[in-house]
């Protein structure tokens, strides 16, 4: 099933389909190891529920919700 990573709850995890932003954001996102097929596992929810704590590549990266919503992942729990 495909979604949003901000869609997903900690605990889940999803395989990263594509992205929807360009610039800026997609080259941080790029960065951060965010490209297709990568597995990102929704860590936990900031303490006020945003920014939210993704591992990536076995690093913790925090991302806010409006930021997650351009990342397209499939559900893989």
């Amino acid at each position: 099933m495909i979604c949003t990573l901000a869609d997903l709850k900690p605990g889940e995890a999803g395989v990263v389909a594509e992205l929807l932003c360009e610039g800026d954001t997609r080259a941080r996102f790029l960065d951060l190891g965010l490209v297709p097929e990568t597995t990102v596992r929704v860590a936990y929810d900031g303490p006020l529920g945003d920014p939210t704590a993704y591992e990536i590549r076995g690093s913790l990266i925090a991302i806010r919700d409006e930021d997650a919503q351009f990342i397209r992942v499939r559900r893989v729990n």
